[in-house]
């Protein structure tokens, strides 16, 4: 009886450490604070657009589902940020306003890109209040399409999938929103 039993804990055991099932962000490491940020919405599975969003798939650095990138349509405004970038820290309060003065005319999504430290990248998020999804690009996945050198990058995707870039720091309120009205022709 005892050996059946010790054969039965010893299967058990042994079954949890084979190959689980592969589940959009099984296996990501829970990120102290991260249930605090925006949950990354599910998409609406889409072909891929030319000259549009390339087709990846980014973990959600809170809660939430995976984003495919190629999924997305505007009017929307991607920022590629990381907390170790002093210009991002800049940025920052342009996007959380424009956070509020655009909600249910446009979406912002964040992309933490190349960044080491995701705790340090839900305390950025949160100490500045970025009240919109974000996503890990710890590859550096977006690099070659949206021609990242180094963050940030901020790119404008229209209605059809289709985007245009801003490579650089964001150096004002009136700056981003004039932005947001050319590329998108999103009033604020």
């Amino acid at each position: 009886m005892r050996r059946a039993l010790a054969a039965a804990v010893l299967l058990t055991v042994l079954a949890g450490c084979g190959p689980q099932a592969s589940t959009p962000g099984a296996g990501r490491t829970a990120v102290p604070g991260a249930d605090k940020l925006v949950a990354c919405p599910p998409t609406e599975s889409r072909p891929p657009v030319s000259n549009g969003l390339p087709d990846i798939s980014l973990p959600c650095l809170g809660s939430g589902p995976d984003v495919r990138l190629a999924d997305l349509r505007g009017p929307l405004v991607i920022n590629v940020w990381a907390q170790w970038c002093p210009p991002c820290r800049d940025e920052a309060p342009y996007l959380a306003e424009l956070q509020k003065k655009a909600a249910g005319k446009l979406r912002i999504l964040g992309i933490d890109y190349a960044d080491p430290r995701p705790e340090l990248a839900v305390k950025f998020a949160l100490d500045r209040e970025l009240s919109y999804p974000h996503v890990v690009d710890l590859d550096k996945q977006v690099r070659k399409t949206f021609k990242v050198t180094g963050p940030p990058v901020t790119v404008f995707v229209d209605k059809d999938g289709r985007f245009t870039l801003h490579n650089g720091v964001l150096t004002s309120q009136q700056q981003l929103d004039q932005l947001v009205r050319e590329r998108l022709g999103v009033e604020l």
